[in-house]
């Protein structure tokens, strides 16, 4: 807010991430602050989306074990063709992924807060119908919004319907998956892993017990990280701002989540 209050003549303000919940989006409006977000310009997020479910499918950290102990000997991974992966979430983020998705051959499955949206999955589903594809799922990818709805949608019921080899992806909030639920399930092994780019606490304490888990993959938030961001950023604000100049006013911008 101090730093709003210094800000007298802004009439646009371009968010670079996809959520805004972090921003006074009311005291925006009331000052005249047209407000729009990232949303599409990250495809980093569902690149390394598909690194995480490659290394687990792929097993490719015992690979890197065996490297490190300079030891040349066989293992068998698995493959991801064949597979049934899940997307919480169908925005851009879900979008992009299921898009990347379709040439390794997997069954796509979509969740949303409004399945009769349908989307590019194989099939799409509701939050309240979220145990169906998730009891035939190997892979699960949480790339929600964090809501009422969504907060600790992962829960003990959810991390039991999945099988024990399954493997959950995080790259939507921290609150969106009951993280004391989540470690109970890794210690009795009632998933297979999980892959979390965000957590709840954050940042992750260095005593917390998700540190210890071989089959935990964590990133310090860093999945919307790239260099080619900003420049998106900075074309998209450079097109809304052509805009309004033209129109005299802004309003109907791209991405516009916060009309003045």
């Amino acid at each position: 807010m101090e730093r709003l209050e210094l800000a007298k003549n802004l009439r646009l303000y371009a968010h670079a991430s996809s959520g805004v919940g972090s921003l006074p989006l009311e005291e925006l409006k009331r000052r005249g602050i047209a407000v729009t977000n990232g949303s599409g310009l990250m495809p980093c997020i569902s690149e390394q989306v598909l690194g995480y479910l490659l290394i687990f499918v792929r097993d490719l950290r015992e690979g890197m074990r065996r490297q490190k102990r300079r030891e040349w000997r066989h293992y068998q991974p698995g493959e991801l063709t064949g597979s049934t992966v899940t997307v919480v979430g169908l925005g851009s983020i879900g979008t992009q992924l299921l898009k990347r998705l379709e040439p390794f051959g997997v069954e796509r499955l979509g969740v949303r807060h409004t399945p009769e949206k349908g989307g590019s999955a194989d099939e799409v589903f509701g939050y309240d119908e979220i145990h169906e594809p998730f009891s035939r799922s190997d892979y699960i990818v949480l790339s929600c919004p964090l809501t009422d709805k969504t907060r600790r949608l992962v829960g003990r019921p959810e991390l039991q319907t999945l099988s024990n080899d399954a493997v959950l992806v995080n790259v939507a909030r921290g609150p969106v998956v009951d993280t004391d639920e989540l470690v109970n399930a890794l210690r009795r092994n009632v998933i297979g892993g999980a892959a979390l780019d965000v957590t709840d606490p954050e940042p992750l304490p260095a005593e917390h017990p998700l540190w210890e888990f071989d089959n935990v993959l964590l990133t310090p938030h860093n999945a919307g990280s790239s260099p080619g961001l900003l420049d998106r950023v900075a074309a998209l604000l450079a097109e809304n701002v052509a805009q309004a100049d033209e129109r005299g006013e802004f309003t109907g911008l791209k991405n516009q989540v916060v009309e003045p």
